[in-house]
Order: structure tokens, then C-alpha cells, then sequence
């Protein structure tokens, strides 16, 4: 079959009626994407290099080892500079030359690749070994220019053959699949280097190799590069499920057994579709053509039901695997313009734009009903991605003001003095101390591109291909020498087909007849958006009998209640760490009725923690707005059940902060002519939070902040909770308290040690900075124009609840629940081990569990200690479905750790 050349950008493509951007303000919108690039690189050279990331808000590079570990997402840092790599080929793009230059010698001087440290295999590969072909390939593209460069003799490439030859080790296993880590000093040597020993992987990251690869052995000759990585792709294809074509999430590196069964778009999987159809774009072979689009035939069939795109089992692919999506999907818009596939494209990204116009950015997960399910957003970049692609086929206006919305909310809600901070609850605003080398090295790159004219740019971006991580490598590589690895033996039925070919991607004037019809698909969607977001169901009551005892008037200090307990067969034990559990073991009851109550008591406690889950309080935000902050930075709070509610304060509580003395809150304020009037710093610990509540109040504080005495506890990594009260009327305590955990509150200590005067604000979510400094009245809504959004659904969106992990109590069975006695309730999964059981996590200060909320575990070891928050739709489900929803997720979301996000 001869090779047809395939266009990546559609051309002709007719606009939308409206009003066209113009060319000035096209280039204002250019030049302020150049700023905030200057602010977030400038930000990382100076407070961060040679680190591999920066932590914009303590204003310090993050080197693994020296800061807490936040999981496998550390696996990405390899003490090599990753975010001076990873922005190589972005600073050539936005035509700083000079900078390019300066930090390619940076690169040379001072980065190592020989560290006794154990990598991601995936992340090393797109982000490093990436980032120095792009690197390499702009610096060979300035030096033949004959301005720049000319010192260049391909030190670059020398760097990223030396990364490549450590990496290698990894695809030593029988399948060709690679481990999905590797010791760039040591290789893959066992259980003493932590590699060696992994049996699974996601299909991405043995799927996103080849481009890398196949660049690396065409720039240096050497196939073994290519070779490993096409037997790797050969073997996903072989295991693909031959009735659905589509391929599973997590796949055993050694047996080739499927792992995870559930087949989408977004997470696990996204990258391995982009590089089949890049690799036929960057390498010419049609065989990768024709498995793509064998498998995007079957996912437009199973996964696609436009705009959504949800995940399905393979084997049954009719069948969801669940009913959420992840925001890694946004990418899958952009290469459909790839594919030619425009109008599944427009629609997507048009409910992936309603999204983020809702919550200000898209949430790392949410449901079919777009409310959040995980809140967070680590800044990625794959929507604008996708808006960029989207333009370039269509020429709608309509993308460019997309564009323009994205810019507006970073700059609005996540710039901070130190650079860009990721979202920890796009809900509240709140702010997590991380900035990816992701944001540099594709953020910055699809804006640029979506408002610059052609001359604007240093070179044709249609001479390259765009890896996943937004790396420029040149086709002209499809021409390179290079010896061509041993041919895949294909049975008769893989034999090329011309079926299984769409060599040319459409006519947009055939497509697109009248011009108003990319507005007629957009609009359906807005208005399903708009008008989603049910309402949950009332309580039901559990159970067919009453126990002597309900669990909402169960005290776990109220000796009644205890001997209640023991004649229904339930003890109760005090833990070490604060907390008390409660077993129950049905022959223990003084009769078969009594034990029948025990029975009814623990599902009852049980209904109501998840009854109470749906009714938590979301967290709150404290806004630092004092110089230098200005209210760019927010720090993720837990609200208290009692005092003023946040929600309902349309301005929140501002005020200069004060520690109080004593510390704890305890007793008596001493220094109480400070604290008057001012936002009253206390430590967990020692007594109840309504009591310190009463003491700040009566000191005349206007509102309280209590910092976690734990040290090293974060929001990152330990789950949220509600501070209860003490188990009498808390109605006296009228001023709001908030929660921080060690790590948050410090950020506050340090910036009241460095600038004495520290103003805040308590509320509901972050407010817009404009209005706060202007003095107005600070608005309901985070973002200006968002007032079309209804009060009902801005309750709803704000809904986000985990349900807690249940099993059915028999009386055959003993149960257990854990309680803290003294402090906010935190619902932990069961341990395996433990007949139905339910932990209710106890910090230490709340002596009556009964009167807590709790607040769900959620996993602590997923990509950026990311915790999930689920929503339960119906607060009717049983507790059987309440276990089987949590389980499902809770695994969903330990894999995704694997899965490398």
C-alpha cells in the first residue's frame, strides 16, 4: 500500500457566526500567556533550580527525599532538573532564544542521569527523555538557522541516548512489556532497589514509548531503541480483547493477563491511542494506522455516547464500569481533529468547557451528572490541548474565547507570588503546593499556539508532531536511516486491510455547510449541563425494629449508654491512638432479642454515618489577602458543625491573624487586647473545639483557626474532617473556627513570621481578588459572569461525598465499629481482615462521637496523595450498594496510583 500523506491540520474550515477575535487583541492574549510563562519559569529558576519541581507556595524547590512523600507521583522527580527539561523546547517556541540557550548549557553543566534512584519508567520517558529530543531538535533547528546555537554539537542527544541505555533494563521481561520502574544507576535489580518486583503495569505506560524511542534511534542510529518499544506495542495488540478490540486498564507485564478489565479514554489508557496514530504520523507505518483505527472504530461504538465517554468492561462492552469520568480524557477532542473525526470532537469539548465554566476548572474526576467526584486539578493541560486543536480544524472564534477563559482562571485563582499552584478543591479555591512540570512544558505551548499568527512563531509547528508531553519532534524523521527491526509475524486475519484504512481526513465545507452548525452542536450540551445535578432523596429510615438505643443519642461517655450496649452483646475498647471501637459479638447479649438490637444498632450507626456523609460540610477556604499574597494564596480548611456557617456569609470573615495565649485556647485568653477584633491562631489539642471556640469568643475574636499539633500532616495525605461539638448546645458560639492541618497552618506561621501583619479571609471558597481590593461586597460566585448559575445548583455543585464502607452485619458475625472518643469523626475502609467493620477516625479533642460528622478516609497513596470524593446519589441506597459503590471506586483510585495519572 503506498504511503498517503496525512494531514494533521484541517484546512478550509468555515467559523461560527459572532464576532471574530481581532488580530490586536489576539496578540494581547498572546503576550499576556508570555507573561505568565516569564512568572512561573522565572519563579522556578530562582526559588527551585536545580530541584525538579517547584512548591509555589513555600517558595522552594521539592527534592525527593527532603519533603514528605506523596506516593508514586514522587516516582516522576529523579534529582535530573525535570522542569528545566521538560521546558526545553516551550522556551524556543515563545522565541526566547537566549534562554533556550542558557538553559541548554544548565542542562549540560549541571544535570545527572547516573542517580541511585528509583523513576517512573513512563513519566522519565515522556517528561525527560522527551523533553531532551525536543530539546535537541530545536537547538539542530537554530543552529541551521546560523543565528544561534552554533557552539551545539548534539550534547543533547549524547544525554538522551545515556537515558535511554538506563531505561532499557526495564523491557527485560518476557512479554517486552517494560517494569514500570527503573534505578537509573543500577537498572532493574530487585527488591533492595524496589524494582523488579512490579507484575503489573497500565497500557499506557507500556503504550506510550514508541515515539521517544523511535526518535532516539532514528537521531542516533541505533534501532534498539524502536525495537524494544514496537515489541511492546506488539504485545498490547496481541492481548487486545478480540471481540470488542478494545484493551484493559492495568495489564500483567509477565503473563499478559489482564488486571483491570475496564476499558475508556482518560486514565490508564489515554496516551497509548495518541501514539499509535502519532507513530503512523511521525514513523509513516501503516500498521500503526490500521490498529488505531480498528480500536477508535470500537471506542465510538462502546465508550462514546456523546458528550460523554464512558468507560466500559471489555469483555462486556455494553455494560459501564462506572459512572464518572476522569479529566485525562480531555485530550481525546484533540486527537479526533487528528483523526478527522470533527463533530464527537466539538461536542465533547463543549461539555468538557461547560464543566470547567461551572467549577472554574475541570475536577480530576466528575459524574455523567457533571458534579464533582475527585476535586482536585493538578493544572492539566489536555483541554488546552484539545481547544487548540479544535480551533485550528474549525477557525471558530468560539475557541479562542475558551482559550481566553482558561488564562483568565489560572490567573484568577491559581497564580500565587511563587508561580502557579495546583487546585486542591476547585469547590473552595483552596491551593495544594505543587506546580508539575507538565504546566511548562504543554500549557504554555497550546495557548501560545492558539493565539499566535503564523509570524509570530520561529519555526512551522506543521513540520512536527506533538508527543503527549507537548515535545516537538520533526517528521522529518519518517526518512531517517535507520535499520528497521525484524517484521511482526502477522497471522492472515492481521494482514493489512483497506477497510481498516480513513487515509484522508474530511472536507470541513462538506461537514460544515452552514456556518452556525459547530454552534448547533454546542448548544444541546450547554443547556444538559446547565440543568443537571438531581437533587439526593430524603432520608430513610434503617431497619425494621428500634433498639433500646439509637445511634444519633449514643454518647460514648454516658455510662447508660455503655451498659445499653453490653446487654446487646457491643463493648467498647479504647484504642492507643484516641479512638474507640465498638465490637459486637451476638452470643455475648443477655438474649437472643438484645442481641437482635445490638444487630439493628450497628446498622443503624452505620446508616447514619453515611446519612451524615451526604449531609457534611464541604471544606472552606482561608485566603491569605495581605501583602504579598493578595489573596492568591488558599489553604484548604475543615469547617466546624457549629459557630457561624460560611455558606451563608455572602462576604465571609476577614481580619489580621494573632496567635493566642495560651496556644491551646485552653483557658482564659491572656493576651486578650490582642486577640480582640482579630482572627485568634490556636493548636489542636488538650480540650474540646467548642471550648476554644467559648475562650477566643469571649476574648473578642471575630473567628478562630486551629493548626493539627501532628507535625507533618497534611490535607495532601490525611482526609478532612468536621469539628464537632461537645455533646451539649454549641448555639453560643457565633464566631466561624477552621481547620488546618500541620502543613497548611504552617504557611500561615511562616508568613506571620516574615511580614508580622497577616490579614485573611474565612469563607465558603475563594474570593474574587478584584472585588476584595476594591472593596466591594465580595460576591456568591468565584468568577465574574457566573451568576447564571442558579443558588440550587451552586449548593449542588458544591456536594461532594464518599460513602463509607460497609458490609451487612449478621448475627452469626462479629462487627465492629470504631469511634473517636474524643474528637471529629474520620470513616476509614475496612481491613480486610475484620468482619463488617466501620473506623471512625478520632483526633483528639471531641468527646462525644455520636455528635460528629464523619468525614470519609479516602486513599492516601494515589498520584499526589490526590483523595478521592465521591458522590452518592441516592441516600436510599443500601448498605450493600454503599459497599459495592465504595469498593469499586476505592480500587479505581488505588489503581490509577499505578496507573502513573
Amino acid at each position: 500500500m503506498p504511503p498517503v500523506l496525512f494531514l494533521l491540520i484541517l484546512l478550509g474550515a468555515l467559523c461560527s457566526p459572532g464576532q471574530a477575535m481581532s488580530r490586536e487583541e489576539k496578540q494581547k492574549l498572546k503576550n499576556q500567556v508570555v507573561e505568565m510563562f516569564d512568572h512561573a519559569y522565572q519563579n522556578y529558576m530562582d526559588h527551585a533550580y536545580p530541584a525538579d519541581e517547584l512548591m509555589p507556595l513555600t517558595c522552594r524547590g521539592r527534592v525527593r527525599g527532603l519533603e514528605p512523600s506523596r506516593g508514586d507521583i514522587d516516582d516522576a522527580l529523579g534529582k535530573f532538573s525535570l522542569t528545566l527539561i521538560d521546558t526545553l523546547d516551550t522556551l524556543v517556541l515563545l522565541n526566547k532564544t537566549t534562554e533556550f540557550e542558557d538553559a541548554v548549557r544548565r542542562v549540560l553543566s549541571d544535570v545527572r542521569l547516573d542517580n541511585d534512584i528509583v523513576v517512573s519508567v513512563f513519566e522519565t520517558n515522556i517528561r525527560v527523555l522527551g523533553g531532551l529530543l525536543g530539546g535537541h531538535s530545536m537547538a539542530v533547528m537554530l543552529k541551521e538557522g546560523g543565528q544561534h546555537m552554533q557552539w551545539y554539537q548534539d550534547e543533547l542527544l549524547h544525554m538522551a541516548k545515556d537515558l535511554g541505555l538506563r531505561l532499557l533494563p526495564a523491557f527485560n521481561t518476557s512479554s517486552g512489556l517494560p517494569y514500570p520502574r527503573v534505578n537509573l544507576k543500577h537498572g532493574v535489580r530487585g527488591p533492595e532497589t524496589r524494582t523488579g518486583t512490579e507484575t503489573d503495569t497500565c497500557t499506557a505506560c507500556a503504550g506510550t514509548i514508541i515515539l521517544e524511542f523511535a526518535a532516539l534511534s532514528r537521531f542516533t542510529g541505533d534501532p534498539v531503541f524502536e525495537a524494544h518499544a514496537r515489541r511492546a506495542l506488539d504485545f498490547l495488540w496481541e492481548k487486545r480483547q478480540r471481540n470488542s478490540n478494545l484493551v484493559g486498564t492495568t495489564i500483567n507485564i509477565h503473563s499478559g493477563e489482564w488486571v483491570r478489565r475496564d476499558s475508556g479514554v482518560g486514565a490508564g489508557i489515554d496516551s497509548y491511542y495518541e501514539y499509535l496514530l502519532k507513530a503512523y504520523v511521525l514513523l509513516g507505518d501503516d500498521l500503526f494506522l490500521e490498529r488505531f483505527n480498528i480500536h477508535y472504530a470500537s471506542i465510538m461504538k462502546y465508550i462514546s455516547q456523546p458528550p460523554l465517554l464512558l468507560d466500559v468492561h471489555i469483555h462486556k462492552p455494553l455494560l459501564p464500569a462506572r459512572t464518572w469520568m476522569d479529566s485525562l480524557l480531555a485530550f481525546f477532542p484533540g486527537l479526533q481533529v487528528l483523526k478527522g473525526d470533527i463533530r464527537p470532537a466539538i461536542e465533547t469539548h463543549e461539555m468538557l468547557y461547560q464543566v470547567t465554566k461551572k467549577h472554574n476548572f475541570l475536577p480530576e474526576a466528575f459524574t455523567t451528572d457533571f458534579r464533582v467526584h475527585w476535586a482536585q486539578h493538578p493544572l492539566r493541560p489536555e483541554f488546552a490541548e484539545s481547544t487548540y486543536f479544535l480551533y485550528k480544524a474549525t477557525g471558530d472564534p468560539y475557541y479562542l474565547e475558551a482559550g481566553r477563559t482558561i488564562m483568565d482562571n489560572l490567573n484568577r485563582f491559581a497564580r500565587v507570588p511563587c508561580g502557579f499552584a495546583a487546585m486542591k478543591d476547585v469547590r473552595t479555591g483552596s491551593h495544594e503546593d505543587r506546580m508539575d512540570s507538565f504546566f511548562l512544558a504543554e500549557m504554555f505551548k497550546y495557548l501560545f499556539l492558539l493565539f499566535a499568527e503564523p509570524d509570530d512563531i520561529p519555526f512551522d509547528v506543521e513540520d512536527y508532531v506533538f508527543t503527549t508531553e507537548a515535545h516537538l519532534l520533526p517528521l522529518s524523521l519518517s526518512m531517517a536511516p535507520h535499520s528497521s527491526p525484524a517484521p511482526s509475524n502477522r497471522t492472515s486475519e492481521e494482514e493489512l486491510d483497506d477497510s481498516n484504512f480513513d487515509w484522508t481526513c474530511p472536507n470541513t465545507h462538506l461537514l460544515f455547510p452552514d456556518p452556525a452548525f459547530p454552534r448547533i452542536l454546542r448548544e444541546p450540551i450547554r443547556s444538559a449541563v446547565d440543568k443537571s445535578c438531581p437533587r439526593p432523596a430524603p432520608y430513610r429510615e434503617p431497619g425494621m425494629g428500634r433498639p433500646p438505643l439509637r445511634a444519633q443519642d449514643f454518647m460514648a461517655n454516658n455510662p447508660e449508654h455503655l451498659e445499653l450496649l453490653r446487654r446487646m452483646g457491643v463493648s467498647l475498647i479504647h484504642l492507643k491512638d484516641g479512638r474507640v471501637q465498638l465490637v459486637q459479638h451476638a452470643t455475648q447479649a443477655v438474649s437472643a432479642v438484645a442481641a437482635e438490637d445490638g444487630v439493628r444498632f450497628m446498622q443503624e450507626m452505620m446508616e447514619l454515618s453515611s446519612q451524615q456523609q451526604k449531609e457534611q460540610l464541604p471544606p472552606r477556604a482561608i485566603q491569605i489577602v495581605s501583602h504579598p499574597f493578595f489573596g492568591r494564596v488558599v489553604l484548604t480548611a475543615g469547617p466546624a458543625q457549629f459557630g457561624t456557617d460560611l455558606s451563608k456569609s455572602s462576604t465571609g470573615v476577614r481580619g489580621f491573624v494573632t496567635v493566642a495565649e495560651p496556644y491551646s485556647g485552653c483557658s482564659e485568653i491572656a493576651n486578650a487586647e490582642y486577640i480582640q477584633g482579630h482572627i485568634a491562631l490556636l493548636q489542636r489539642g488538650q480540650c474540646m473545639f467548642a471550648e476554644k471556640a467559648r475562650h477566643i469568643q469571649k476574648a473578642g475574636a471575630i473567628g478562630g483557626i486551629v493548626i493539627d499539633d501532628n507535625e507533618g500532616s497534611s490535607s495532601d495525605t490525611a482526609p478532612l474532617f468536621q469539628m464537632a461539638g461537645d455533646g451539649r448546645s454549641t448555639d453560643d458560639v457565633t464566631l466561624p473556627l477552621l481547620f488546618l492541618f500541620h502543613k497548611e497552618g504552617n504557611i500561615l506561621l511562616e508568613a506571620l513570621k516574615e511580614y508580622r501583619e497577616v490579614e485573611v479571609l474565612l469563607s465558603d471558597k475563594a474570593r474574587d481578588r478584584a472585588a476584595i481590593f476594591k472593596g466591594k461586597p465580595l460576591p456568591g460566585s468565584l468568577i465574574e459572569g457566573s451568576g447564571d448559575v442558579q443558588e440550587t445548583e451552586e449548593d449542588c455543585l458544591t456536594e461532594a461525598t464518599t460513602p463509607t464502607s460497609h458490609e451487612p452485619i449478621g448475627q452469626s458475625q462479629m462487627s465492629t465499629l470504631e469511634l473517636g472518643d474524643s474528637a471529629p469523626e474520620e470513616v476509614s475502609p475496612v481491613d480486610e481482615d475484620t468482619s463488617p467493620a466501620e473506623e471512625v477516625g478520632a483526633p483528639k479533642e471531641e468527646a462525644s462521637p455520636a455528635e460528629a460528622e464523619p468525614a470519609a478516609a479516602q486513599p492516601q497513596e494515589g498520584r499526589d496523595s490526590e483523595k478521592p470524593e465521591e458522590d452518592t446519589d441516592s441516600s436510599s441506597q443500601s448498605v450493600d450498594e454503599l459497599l459495592a459503590d465504595w469498593q469499586e471506586d476505592l480500587e479505581a483510585f488505588k489503581q490509577m496510583e499505578k496507573d502513573e495519572l
